[in-house]
């Protein structure tokens, strides 16, 4: 069964990006070691510490399918229809693109919401891992219980506002185990497995 694991670079105020949907220096570690590292697309080459580049080969290895929002599915282009990480691409919208450049890409738009995307992607994933995206997606996985890991790879730098890593998610508080913890160059990797009462 697919372990399904939120990650994301992390102010320590807890946004994702800014308001106007710009990371800044939240990915300035991906550039700024010497250990070469790829993910899923292997012309997207990243330039990190060893204890990053470990990190990650550990995070990314078991990553089969991804569930994103539209809104970074717009932002990104959809990589050019090359998944960033994992196999295949499964983004939540209420209305999927026309026109898109990539109609082969290993993409599929879902319009049933995010519990019916991350079941898709489950079952494409099959024992491998499922990534969703933090931020409303995110959230709304988290507050519906469908995260079994969260992955914070922790940037030292403040915001102050802009998006958040759980969204806009209320409700009870939701425990989460102690993280393993790998300290990268300008990043602090947090490992935490979801608490199920």
């Amino acid at each position: 069964m697919a372990r399904v694991v939120t990650q994301a670079s992390m102010s320590l105020d807890g946004f994702v990006a800014d308001t106007a949907d710009r990371v800044g220096p939240l990915f300035d570690w991906y550039g700024n070691g010497d250990t070469a590292f790829t993910g899923a697309d292997p012309e997207r080459v990243f330039h990190v510490s060893a204890a990053s580049a470990a990190y990650l080969r550990t995070a990314w290895s078991g990553i089969r399918a991804c569930v994103i929002g539209r809104r970074l599915f717009d932002l990104t282009n959809g990589w050019n229809g090359r998944p960033a990480v994992g196999e295949h691409v499964f983004v939540v919208t209420h209305r999927p693109p026309t026109g898109w450049d990539f109609p082969d890409a290993p993409f599929t738009f879902v319009t049933g919401g995010v519990a019916e995307a991350v079941a898709r992607a489950a079952e494409y994933a099959g024992d491998g891992d499922v990534s969703v995206t933090p931020g409303d997606v995110g959230g709304q996985a988290f507050a519906a219980g469908l995260v079994d890991e969260v992955r914070i790879d922790l940037v030292p730098v403040v915001f102050g506002a802009g998006v958040r890593y759980f969204g806009a998610l209320t409700g009870a508080p939701l425990l989460l185990d102690d993280p393993d913890v790998v300290q990268g160059d300008r990043v602090t990797h947090l490992h935490h497995r979801v608490r199920r009462t």
